[in-house]
C-alpha cells in the first residue's frame, strides 16, 4: 500500500516535478457528484487524493471545508460510505495513492480495529489524522501502522523545534508541512519560512514532505514546488464545489469539468523545469 505513495514521489521526481495532492471532502456534494470529482482529478493530473472523512466538528478546518463536510453529513455521507467510496476508487484507479484524512472520533465510534481492516481493505494508502498527537499514538497509529497503513504525520510551523523529532518517530509515507498556523484556507505563508522549514524537516527525515494550507493559485502552487516535493491544495478546490452548490440548481457536469479545468492548471504548476 504505501508503495504506491513511494512510487508517486519517485515517479514525479524522475519527471523534474512536485507531486500535487488533492483534498476533496467524501460525498460533497453527493456521493455520485463525489466520485465523478475522482475521477476528473486524476484524470487531470492528480498524483495522489487525500479524501476527508466527513465529521461534524471539523476544528482545524476553515469555513470552505467545515461547509463541505456538513454538505456531505447532509447527503448521508458516513465514514462506512467513504471506505465504499474508497473501494471503488480504488478499482477504477490501481495506482493512485489514497489518503484518508480527517478526525478520531468517527473512527472511534466505528471501531478502530474495523476500520483499519476496512481501509487496508478498500486500497487506502495512509492516514492523516489531525487530532491525534503522538501521545496517543496507542490509540490508533500503531496499530495501523503494524497493518500496512501510512501514518502521516502534520508538522506546523510550532513544531520545528525540540518537538520535530517526537512527531516524526513514526511517521510514514509523506510528511504534511503545514505551512501556516491556524486553520485551512485562510492565509498563505512567506517562501523563505517554507524553505527554513524544509531545511529542519530534513534534518529529521528522509521522508519526502509536502506543503498544504493556503495554496490556491498555480502561481503559488509553482512557487512552492520547487522547494517541496509535492503540493495539497484543498480549500480552493472545496471552494469551486460550494459555489457551484450556490447556484439556484447544481449543474454537475459543469461542476465536474470545473474542477478538473483548475486541477490541470495546478498539475501544470508542479513542472520545475
Amino acid at each position: 500500500m504505501s508503495n504506491r505513495i513511494s512510487q508517486c514521489f519517485a515517479h514525479a521526481k524522475a519527471n523534474n516535478r512536485a507531486a500535487l495532492g488533492i483534498f476533496v471532502s467524501a460525498g460533497d456534494p453527493s456521493a455520485k457528484a463525489s466520485a465523478a470529482i475522482l475521477d476528473k482529478l486524476v484524470e487531470n493530473g492528480a498524483d495522489m487524493i487525500e479524501l476527508g472523512m466527513p465529521f461534524s466538528d471539523p476544528m482545524a478546518d476553515g469555513p470552505a471545508i467545515q461547509a463541505a463536510s456538513l454538505r456531505a453529513i447532509k447527503q448521508g455521507m458516513t465514514l462506512a460510505g467513504t471506505l465504499d467510496m474508497a473501494k471503488s476508487f480504488r478499482a477504477r484507479h490501481p495506482d493512485t495513492p489514497l489518503i484518508l484524512m480527517g478526525y478520531y472520533n468517527p473512527i472511534y465510534i466505528y471501531g478502530k480495529d474495523a476500520f483499519i481492516t476496512d481501509a487496508i481493505a478498500s486500497g487506502v494508502d495512509g492516514l492523516i489524522i489531525v487530532d491525534l498527537p503522538p501521545e496517543e499514538d496507542s490509540e490508533l497509529c500503531d496499530d495501523a501502522r503494524t497493518a500496512g497503513l501510512s501514518f502521516i504525520r502534520l508538522v506546523t510551523p510550532t513544531t520545528l523545534g525540540d518537538r520535530l523529532p517526537v512527531v516524526l518517530e513514526k511517521a510514514g509515507g509523506f510528511i504534511y508541512y503545514v505551512a501556516i498556523a491556524g486553520i485551512t484556507g485562510t492565509k498563505s505563508a512567506a517562501k523563505e519560512t517554507i524553505i527554513a522549514a524544509f531545511k529542519r524537516i530534513r534534518e529529521e527525515t528522509s521522508l519526502p514532505a509536502v506543503t498544504g494550507f493556503g495554496i490556491r493559485t498555480a502561481e503559488q502552487a509553482t512557487e512552492i514546488a520547487h522547494i517541496s516535493d509535492g503540493v495539497v491544495v484543498g480549500s480552493a478546490v472545496v471552494s469551486i464545489i460550494e459555489k457551484a452548490c450556490a447556484e439556484s440548481s447544481l449543474d454537475t457536469e459543469k461542476l465536474v469539468n470545473s474542477v478538473g479545468t483548475y486541477c490541470r492548471s495546478l498539475s501544470e504548476a508542479m513542472k520545475r523545469s
